[in-house]
């Protein structure tokens, strides 16, 4: 409280040491003497395991687009879950943020086929002189939010993935751009 009793000032958020993944606090002895939070699974080896599939995305994650092409965030959506389903931390992550995650690495691609297409450059609607492409900022926001998306899904996984966590589907963003061409 500062001294004109407005609530102002006092704890940040997200201020102090980030805490460790649980897999570092395992491998290091757990110095803390806190009783650590695991998730619990059921022992695959002694259970007869019925295979699960992926829950159905919603269905504008399929929806034509206006150029006749389709959306890939029903593909990016089927990998991203593939690869928490191999961690084992596909429960742990809400579906509509692996959706949300989808939308935007989709329209990322998109912007960056319609740069492709029509090149980094456009004219001015009033004064004719050459400007930079709409494309391009909508292509850095979405890639933001789609970062954004993917940070959190990604400490998600961090923090409760006791394996390694092996290749990261966000990488390969790029590969999906270059498919798409295809």
């Amino acid at each position: 409280m500062a001294k004109d009793s407005s609530a102002r000032g006092g704890a940040r958020a997200s201020a102090g040491r980030k805490p460790k993944p649980i897999n570092e606090k395992i491998m290091e002895g757990n110095l803390g003497g806190r009783p650590l939070e695991v998730l619990k699974f059921p022992d695959i080896e002694n259970t007869d395991l019925e295979g699960e599939e992926m829950p159905k995305p919603r269905d504008f994650l399929k929806a034509k687009q206006k150029n006749g092409r389709d959306f890939l965030a029903y593909e990016i959506y089927a990998d991203v879950w593939q690869w928490l389903k191999a961690r084992r931390c596909d429960k742990a992550v809400n579906s509509q943020l692996i959706e949300q995650y989808a939308v935007m690495a989709a329209r990322w691609i998109q912007c960056e086929e319609a740069i492709s297409e029509y090149g980094f450059l456009a004219k001015h609607p009033t004064t004719g002189a050459a400007m930079t492409s709409p494309y391009v900022s909508v292509a850095q926001s979405y890639i933001k939010a789609a970062n954004q998306a993917w940070y959190q899904i990604f400490s998600v996984v961090r923090d409760n993935c006791l394996t390694e966590i092996g290749t990261n589907p966000h990488d390969d963003l790029m590969e999906s751009l270059l498919k798409s061409k295809e």
